[in-house]
C-alpha cells in the first residue's frame, strides 16, 4: 500500500520579518533592494527637487512681471536652480527617468517646503496604551524602532516647549499675556518664574539699558497647562497636565550654568557625613530653589500648582508630563522629583526632555528611580551640551532616545553647534527616525520651513536657492505654525 505523505510546506507559516533596508525608509515586508534600484531612487530624488524649484521659479517669475495669472512651462533645465549643475552628464539615465516622475513625491516635497500646508501625524485613540508611552515599562520595545504614537507624542511635547520660547521671546521683560498653544485642547493654569541667586554689577544696566531684561534676577521660564477638551480626553485616556520650560535666555541663567558644582539637595534629616546623599548642579539647583521679592521659587511654584490642580480633579485619570529643552530639561527632573516626593497622592509623573545636559550624581539617578519618575531624553548624537559635566562625578537619568543629525537628508552632516542643539532641530530629527539601522523616513510630516527660517546656513544648499527663497515668500502664512526662537 502506497503511503501518502504530505507536503509540508503548504502548511508551513510563512514569517514577514519588518526589515530595514539601507534604501527604503519604511518599515514594511521588504527584500534588500539592488544597487540599480538605489541609484534610480537617487536619481528619482534629485529630479523630484528639480521639478520643485523649476516649479517654483517659473510661478514667482510670472507674478513678479505681471504677465498671465497661468502657469508657463519651462522648457530649459538651465533656468532653474539645479540647472546648471548638469545632472544629466552626472547621471546619463537621468533624462530618461524624467518620464517616470512620480507627482506624489513631488507634491509632497513642495508641501514639506511650504509654510501654508503644514501637516501633522494623525492622532490615534491611545486609549489604556497611554501609561505604556508614558514610560510605565521605561518605553521598552518603543524606541528602536520608534513607535508611532510615541513619536507623535514626543514631538507634541516639544512643540509645548517651543510655545514658552515663542511666549517669553514675545515678552521678555515682563510675563507673557498670551501663549500660544500649540494643541488648543490645553488651558494654561499658571506661568512660571525662576531666580538667580548671582548679582551682576549694577553698571551693566546703565551700559546696555535696552537689554536690561537679560540681566534680570527673575524670569519667565515656562507654564502649567492641563488638558479640557473632553474628546481629548477620551482619546488620550487620561487627563494630562503639562509643565514646559524652556532653556537658557538671560546672561544670568548663562552665569548659572557655569556653576558646575555639585551640591545637596534640601531633605527632612540630612546627614552631611553621608557621602551618598543625592547632589545636583549648583546652579540648575540655585534656578529652581532661590525665591525673590516678585515671586515665590520656581519649586514652591509648581508644587503648589500640582498639588490645586491634583485635588481639582480627584477622582479622574491624571498624568503629569514634564519637558523642557537644553536648560528647561534639567530642571525638568528637579520639578519631576520634587512634584513626585512632595505633592499628596501624586499621579504617574513623566519627563520628555529635549538636549539636556547631565544634571546631577549617580544617587540623584537612582532618587529618581525609586519615586517611580519616568525620564525619556531625547539626544542627538552631535550635541555636545548632552556631554556637559563630567561622567565621573555627574549621571544621565531614565531612556534615551538618540538621533542622529547625519540621518536627515535636508541638513548638512558637518552643521554647527548651534543647530546640532536647536530644538526645531531635534523635532525634525525625531519626525524622520524610524530605527538605529534605516535611514530617513520617507513619508515624514513635519514642514521643512521652520528649518530654513531657522538654520537655512546648515540646511543643504539644494533646499536654499534663490527660486525657493522667493516661493516662500509669496506664501501667505496662516499663523497656525510657530517659529522656532531655540536657536
Amino acid at each position: 500500500m502506497q503511503i501518502l505523505t504530505p507536503n509540508t510546506d503548504l502548511f508551513h507559516p510563512q514569517r514577514k520579518l519588518f526589515t530595514c533596508s539601507t534604501i527604503t525608509s519604511t518599515l514594511i515586508p521588504t527584500k534588500p533592494l539592488s544597487v540599480s534600484t538605489a541609484r534610480k531612487t537617487n536619481r528619482e530624488h534629485l529630479r523630484n527637487l528639480e521639478n520643485v524649484l523649476k516649479t517654483s521659479t517659473t510661478s514667482t517669475d510670472n507674478h513678479d512681471n505681471n504677465v498671465s495669472s497661468r502657469p508657463v512651462k519651462t522648457t530649459t533645465s538651465t533656468s532653474t536652480l539645479l540647472g546648471g549643475l548638469s545632472l544629466a552628464r552626472i547621471w546619463p539615465h537621468m533624462k530618461a527617468a524624467v518620464d517616470e516622475m512620480s507627482p506624489r513625491i513631488l507634491k509632497r516635497l513642495q508641501r514639506l517646503l511650504s509654510k501654508s500646508s503644514e501637516e501633522r501625524s494623525p492622532k490615534n485613540k491611545l486609549g489604556s496604551n497611554w501609561r505604556e508611552l508614558h514610560g510605565s515599562n521605561n518605553w521598552a520595545g518603543l524606541l528602536d524602532p520608534l513607535d508611532e504614537n510615541l513619536r507623535r507624542e514626543i514631538v507634541r511635547y516639544g512643540e509645548f516647549v517651543q510655545a514658552s520660547y515663542h511666549a517669553f521671546h514675545s515678552d521678555p521683560e515682563g510675563s507673557p499675556r498670551d501663549i500660544a498653544l500649540p494643541d488648543g485642547s490645553f488651558k494654561v493654569t499658571k506661568s512660571l518664574y525662576a531666580t538667580s541667586s548671582v548679582r551682576l554689577p549694577k553698571w551693566i544696566d546703565d551700559v546696555a539699558p535696552d537689554l536690561r531684561w537679560m540681566t534680570k534676577p527673575t524670569s519667565w521660564v515656562g507654564y502649567v497647562a492641563v488638558c479640557d477638551d473632553p474628546r481629548e480626553i477620551r482619546r488620550m485616556g487620561r487627563r494630562e497636565i503639562v509643565i514646559a520650560l524652556r532653556g537658557t535666555a538671560t546672561l544670568l541663567e548663562w552665569s548659572e550654568n557655569f556653576r558646575p558644582n555639585l551640591v545637596s539637595m534640601p531633605e527632612p534629616k540630612p546627614d552631611p557625613s553621608d557621602p551618598t546623599r543625592p547632589k545636583v548642579e549648583c546652579g540648575f539647583n540655585s534656578l529652581y530653589t532661590t525665591a525673590s521679592q516678585q515671586a515665590p521659587s520656581l519649586a514652591e511654584s509648581l508644587v503648589g500648582e500640582i498639588s490645586r490642580l491634583v485635588d481639582l480633579y480627584a477622582g479622574e485619570e491624571l498624568s503629569i508630563s514634564v519637558t523642557g529643552h537644553s536648560l528647561g530639561a534639567a530642571i525638568a527632573l528637579l520639578a519631576a522629583g520634587d512634584i513626585a516626593e512632595r505633592v499628596p497622592n501624586a499621579p504617574p509623573v513623566s519627563v520628555f526632555s529635549f538636549g539636556g545636559p547631565r544634571v546631577g550624581n549617580r544617587e540623584f539617578a537612582d532618587r529618581l528611580v525609586s519615586k517611580g519618575v519616568k525620564v525619556l531624553r531625547v539626544v542627538n548624537s552631535q550635541d555636545v551640551v548632552t556631554k556637559r559635566n563630567n561622567p565621573w562625578a555627574y549621571s544621565h537619568v531614565g531612556a534615551e532616545l538618540r538621533v542622529d543629525m547625519k540621518m536627515s537628508p535636508y541638513l548638512k552632516p558637518n552643521a554647527d553647534v548651534a543647530c546640532c542643539h536647536d530644538l526645531e532641530a531635534y523635532l525634525h530629527l525625531v519626525d524622520g527616525f524610524l530605527a538605529s539601522n534605516c535611514p530617513f523616513r520617507a513619508n515624514a510630516k513635519r514642514s521643512l520651513r521652520k528649518l530654513l527660517d531657522e538654520q537655512r546656513s546648515n540646511v543643504k544648499v539644494l533646499y536654499t536657492g534663490k527660486s525657493l527663497r522667493l516661493n516662500r515668500d509669496s506664501i501667505v502664512d496662516n499663523g497656525d505654525v510657530l517659529p522656532s526662537p531655540s536657536s
